[in-house]
Order: C-alpha cells, then structure tokens, then sequence
C-alpha cells in the first residue's frame, strides 16, 4: 500500500509540473537584432504568464501599424519597479524590442522610454 500512495504522489507531481515545462520559448524573437518604436500605447496588458503593450506606431505611408510587444512577468516587472498602471493608453513611448523573426509587427521588449524621460527596462 505505501509503495502505491508514493507513486500516486510521484505522478501528481509529475502533472502538475507539466505546466512549467510547457512555458514557450522566445525563439521566435531575432536576439541579434533590435528595432527602436516610437509610437502611442494603446493597450497594456498586465497579465500573466507575460504583460503586453500594444502601439500604434506611424508608418511610411502616412498611416498606423499596430506593435504587439511581449514583456516579462508582472511579478518580475514589480520587482524592477514597474507597476501596473506605470503606462496608460494615450501615452507617448519609445520602446527598443527584438522584433519577430517573421518581419510582422511584433517583438520582445527590451526597453521603454518615457515622455517624461524616465527609462523603463525589465532586466537587472
């Protein structure tokens, strides 16, 4: 009996690891590379598994492309300083990402400037 509740333990640990090791992968960023983004917020996500901003950022043609932006974890961010309502939809930001491999408009964030000058990053 004690041989059958140790595995039956071994298993649920087994399961409710496996949503650890399903955490995706920022393959798909181009870590050689980094795009500077000046635009407007129009979304920020403060969400887990990773917070989001979403930009509307002017393009050659006179027109908007909307920037998804992928960020760290809300509890890392906070321990970088960063709350959740450090940035609002309206604001002005520069924001420095690895863009997606693809070429679409995405990417992984790197850095964010501010208007009012303050440099937000989520990294030591």
């Amino acid at each position: 009996m004690k041989h059958v509740l140790v595995v039956g333990i071994g298993v649920m640990l087994l399961i409710m690891a496996a949503p650890v090791a399903a955490h995706h992968s920022f393959a798909m960023f181009d870590q050689t590379k980094t795009r500077t983004l000046e635009g407007t917020v129009v979304e920020f996500a403060w969400t887990n598994p990773h917070a989001s901003i979403q930009i509307d950022v002017p393009n050659g043609s006179g027109g908007m492309d909307r920037w998804g932006v992928e960020m760290g974890s809300p509890n890392a961010m906070v321990r970088q300083g960063w709350k959740s309502n450090i940035i609002k939809p309206g604001d002005r930001v520069t924001v420095v990402v690895r863009p997606l491999k693809t070429g679409e408009h995405g990417g992984a964030f790197v850095s964010m400037k501010l208007e009012d000058g303050r440099l937000l990053t989520t990294g030591p």
